[in-house]
């Protein structure tokens, strides 16, 4: 009896020596209680939302996907537009280049008739003093020739005349015949019959050649 009597003494003791934990015992429970009354209000909140806000909500989520679906479409609007500016462009620099496509086909031939004229001159009439005249009409033969080639190269016409011992090239080449030629390889031109032009890079008019083959 008298043990169980002094342990009773000795607890009562540790609890009047420590207030804090007596403190803090009604907060904690008080915390606990107000979270929880807290959780239960926004629950009840949430039940109890009335049928206006309800449509507002849904009248909110419609308007933001038809925000996206318009903010979409004007997206790729400018895109297309974006692209059609770029084919414009391309188009009209494109007229500007090649405009006169047709008007230097028609040139051409001119400057075949010149370059003809001038290599169906002999050499030795022209080098000697006994025809004077046919060397002036040479020479202006040949200064019309050089003053043409000039116009052409201003407007980025230039002469197409592949070297012998070139590939053959589809693109740049029209082959007349195909035959064997010593010391050629097959399938490298062998002799050019007509020169050809490039318009800014673009083959106006093929160069008309013989194409070498194996014998």
């Amino acid at each position: 009896m008298a043990s169980w009597c002094v342990r009773a003494v000795r607890q009562s003791y540790y609890v009047a020596a420590s207030p804090s934990l007596l403190r803090a015992s009604p907060r904690l429970l008080c915390t606990a209680a107000h979270q929880k009354s807290g959780q239960g209000a926004e629950e009840d909140q949430k039940a109890e939302q009335s049928p206006a806000e309800k449509a507002l909500v849904e009248e909110k989520g419609h308007l933001e996907e038809q925000l996206k679906e318009v903010t979409d479409k004007y997206t790729r609007s400018l895109a297309d537009m974006e692209n059609l500016r770029t084919r414009s462009q391309k188009m009209v620099e494109d007229a500007k280049k090649y405009g006169i496509q047709g008007f230097c086909k028609d040139l051409l031939e001119v400057a075949d008739i010149l370059e003809k004229a001038t290599d169906s001159v002999p050499k030795e009439e022209v080098t000697s003093q006994k025809n004077p005249h046919l060397k002036n009409l040479y020479d202006g033969l040949v200064m019309t020739e050089t003053q043409i080639q000039k116009v052409f190269a201003k407007h980025g016409l230039f002469k197409l005349n592949p070297d012998g011992g070139q590939k053959f090239d589809p693109y740049e080449h029209e082959a007349l015949f195909h035959a064997p030629v010593e010391g050629k390889e097959p399938g490298t031109v062998a002799i050019v019959t007509k020169v050809g032009y490039k318009l800014h890079g673009r083959t106006l008019r093929p160069a008309l050649v013989g194409v070498a083959k194996a014998p």
